[in-house]
């Protein structure tokens, strides 16, 4: 029974037909209080809203996956908890340049961001195939608070050097080394595989509307409160993904016995993907894009101070349309049909991506900037949520957290080496030239991806050796 019949059963009132009831209240059923006839009009609207999103919005080809009650509580806590991280983000990096005034500094506080993941992905996608990933996810989540606690500390008291924010950004990329392969996992388990392109293209909006907000309100914060407040918002978020995951109706785990090794198990996921050039391939030019183009953003405090002689608020607002564009690009991605070709979508993503940094390299115009800024955005969401796409609908589930693990080591393992090279090269011949040469970078992986990317079926001799490995792995497990 509806929990709006059971509320007017209780008060005497029959109750409300199934479907969508269009028709105000008769008046019959109008006598008695004031407050009941309205309690009585808002159930009966309540009910009719469910319904009508029950029959259209959740079927919705763009919210799909929302059709899942797990997935539902795993985004609305996870969009929660991503604003709160790039708040903490730009805090971070803001901090760091106005203590070093270095881009270099910022390249190295990126690496340390991000280069635990690339040495312990491999680790934490074993971790995630092995293990119950529901309780990985919520240890990772519950360390990341603590994390965040100790930056708030450490800031609020100001008793804090370069040194203590490296060591804490360091922390946190060690935390995602086991968070990623867990988190994205999971979603695999939550919807049904033909909602899979949907949600994933869903999860991309989520982080992309955290990178539009959350930055945003970085620099309001930054400017008006201070840094402290940024981590304590970011420490108070991830209660909101602890919540959901206890909310969450998962199937009990139940543990399978291993015969292999870790390191067996690694070199398993290493010998599949060298037989997979539907998931190596992509995952190579990820690479590439992850090492030349996308630490662009590692030079965004540059830009907002030296070009367009802002402060905080100014790279804010640059993180900002980044993300308004991803945002744009996400929803690009969620509001395709099934059976579109990925692969051409993707190729043009990349070009488009490499469009905008040429254009914003020697932009000194804020307003016109924001439009190529935006566009590089767009293109960078597509690139690498469609890159994610055709990694997930192509690999084995036996597989699944070891490719996963390979794709944060192509994702986030090459970022923080290519900061380093991006803040040495601003260091030397400047940003715009930096971001430039990024441009045509860009384009070059575009052209040289471009033959694998028109053809869209394995050879016969790689289909046999990717069924041999997938039934020795089972066999193993």
């Amino acid at each position: 029974m509806h929990w709006c019949d059971v509320i007017l059963r209780r008060m005497c009132l029959p109750p409300v037909n199934e479907g969508i009831d269009r028709r105000w209240p008769s008046i019959e059923f109008m006598s008695g209080p004031c407050s009941q006839r309205f309690l009585l009009d808002g159930l009966r609207m309540a009910k009719n809203f469910i319904s009508f999103a029950k029959a259209h919005f959740l079927k919705d080809k763009l919210f799909a996956a929302f059709g899942s009650r797990n997935y539902r509580l795993y985004f609305f806590g996870q969009s929660l908890s991503l604003i709160g991280t790039w708040m903490q983000r730009t805090a971070v990096y803001w901090l760091v340049y106005e203590i070093s005034d270095s881009a270099l500094i910022l390249g190295i506080t990126v690496f340390c961001a991000q280069f635990p993941s690339f040495l312990f992905s491999m680790l934490g996608g074993v971790v995630s195939d092995r293990y119950n990933r529901f309780r990985v996810l919520l240890s990772t989540q519950v360390a990341s608070l603590v994390q965040a606690l100790l930056l708030a500390v450490l800031v609020y008291h100001g008793e804090y050097a370069l040194w203590h924010l490296l060591f804490l950004t360091g922390a946190l990329g060690f935390i995602n080394a086991f968070d990623v392969p867990a988190r994205q996992s999971m979603v695999y388990d939550m919807v049904v595989k033909k909602d899979l392109p949907n949600a994933i293209a869903l999860n991309s909006s989520m982080v992309n509307v955290a990178r539009l907000v959350g930055p945003a309100l970085s620099g309001v914060v930054l400017a008006s409160f201070g840094a402290e407040i940024c981590f304590l918002s970011n420490a108070f978020s991830f209660m909101a993904v602890i919540v959901s995951l206890l909310l969450m109706r998962l199937p009990p785990f139940i543990p399978r016995e291993r015969r292999s090794t870790i390191a067996t198990e690694l070199k398993e996921g290493f010998h599949y993907l060298r037989i997979t050039p539907e998931i190596s391939k992509v995952m190579l030019m990820l690479a590439g894009v992850s090492l030349f183009s996308l630490p662009f953003i590692t030079l965004l405090p540059v830009y907002a101070r030296e070009i367009f002689d802002g402060d905080a608020s100014t790279f804010g607002w640059l993180n900002s349309f980044v993300g308004l564009g991803a945002v744009s690009g996400a929803l690009f991605l969620a509001s395709m049909r099934p059976g579109t070709n990925l692969k051409k979508v993707l190729f043009r993503s990349t070009i488009l991506f490499a469009i905008g940094l040429l254009a914003l390299s020697y932009m000194t115009s804020f307003p016109v900037a924001s439009v190529f800024i935006t566009l590089a955005g767009f293109g960078m969401m597509a690139q690498t949520t469609l890159s994610n796409t055709l990694i997930q609908t192509t690999v084995a589930p036996s597989m699944r957290g070891r490719v996963i693990s390979y794709y944060a080591m192509a994702f986030f393992g090459m970022q923080p080496v290519g900061s380093l090279l991006v803040g040495t090269s601003a260091d030397a011949i400047g940003a715009p030239l930096t971001i430039l040469i990024q441009g045509i970078a860009t384009l070059l992986i575009a052209v040289a991806s471009f033959p694998f990317l028109r053809r869209d079926i394995l050879l016969k001799r790689q289909r046999t050796k990717l069924r041999q490995v997938e039934q020795q792995v089972i066999e193993n497990a």
